[in-house]
């Protein structure tokens, strides 16, 4: 029945779009919450050292997590109310304002939102309400929160590709996900080792970093999940993403300060379209263009 069809896409759709209303605030805020937690460890460093450094305020820091305090415009303060949090519905019912100042809302939010439900009524497509469906879901959240976090501050925080690295070999050991789990482990010792080897090389020859470590453990990630054998794509089509965004920013002059581009997103990118497309048939388009049969 056509119900049956679309039900488990629709189901987790919606829970998709609640996921990514959650993942708008853990883009903004693990970042904030990295940078004082860095400070703090930079103080007491200091510190332990016997450096004098100025004394810091002693008013009580008002908490800051990913639950505390509720959402605010950053303009004017207005608390966002739970009617006013319905994801992509509240954005359009506000017309994309805040409802206490009328200052614009990005885009950004509503997308993130929409985004993610379509990866996770993609997941309910192809694997139903299951453990692989959920497991599948659970990656494509957080690969979407990293790459909007790389991509806005070119940091891509190891609470959050560690994780996904041991969860992909957990799920592979656990058989939830259909990737051996020798390819597991391969895929993330090939993963890391192929970008590292090749940033070495790179520095060795400049003696400048060409990226940063996050992205080696991003790839060891997608390889932990995707299997050894997605590694190659992987860097094939994130490299083709990269360059393709790379050279329209820089026609629209809209590159940041220095040309500098995180590559995080790209490899982020180029893993979920492996994922919906596969492996094989990338393999299958690569032999087609390098006129193999």
């Amino acid at each position: 029945m056509v119900i049956d069809t679309w039900f488990e896409p629709t189901l987790l759709g919606l829970l998709g779009l609640l996921v990514g209303s959650f993942l708008n605030v853990v883009i903004y805020r693990l970042p904030v919450i990295m940078q004082r937690a860095w400070k703090r460890d930079s103080i007491a460093f200091l510190r332990e050292q016997g450096l004098q450094l100025e004394e810091v305020s002693q008013e009580e820091v008002p908490r800051f997590n990913l639950m505390v305090p509720r959402s605010r415009c950053r303009q004017c303060g207005h608390a966002i109310s739970a009617i006013e949090n319905i994801p992509v519905l509240s954005y359009l019912v506000l017309r994309g304002k805040c409802r206490g100042c009328g200052t614009p809302i990005g885009m950004r939010y509503p997308l993130v939102e929409i985004v993610t439900g379509l990866a996770f009524a993609y997941c309910g497509h192809r694997w139903g309400l299951s453990y692989t469906g959920a497991a599948w879901a659970g990656f494509c959240a957080v690969i979407i929160a990293l790459v909007m976090i790389d991509w806005d501050t070119t940091l891509l925080p190891d609470d959050m590709t560690l994780p996904l690295l041991w969860a992909g070999i957990l799920a592979a050991w656990l058989g939830v996900i259909n990737v051996p789990l020798a390819q597991s482990v391969l895929g993330a010792i090939v993963g890391y080792l192929s970008l590292w080897s090749v940033c070495l090389l790179f520095k060795l020859v400049t003696g400048k970093d060409g990226m940063g470590n996050g992205d080696f453990k991003l790839l060891a990630a997608l390889g932990a999940w995707l299997g050894v054998w997605a590694i190659l794509p992987i860097v094939l089509v994130s490299s083709v993403l990269g360059a393709v965004i790379g050279i329209a920013l820089k026609l629209t002059n809209r590159l940041r300060e220095g040309g500098y581009m995180p590559f995080g997103p790209f490899l982020g990118g180029a893993g979920l379209f492996v994922l919906m497309v596969g492996t094989d048939t990338i393999n299958r388009w690569l032999n087609t263009l390098l006129g193999m049969h």
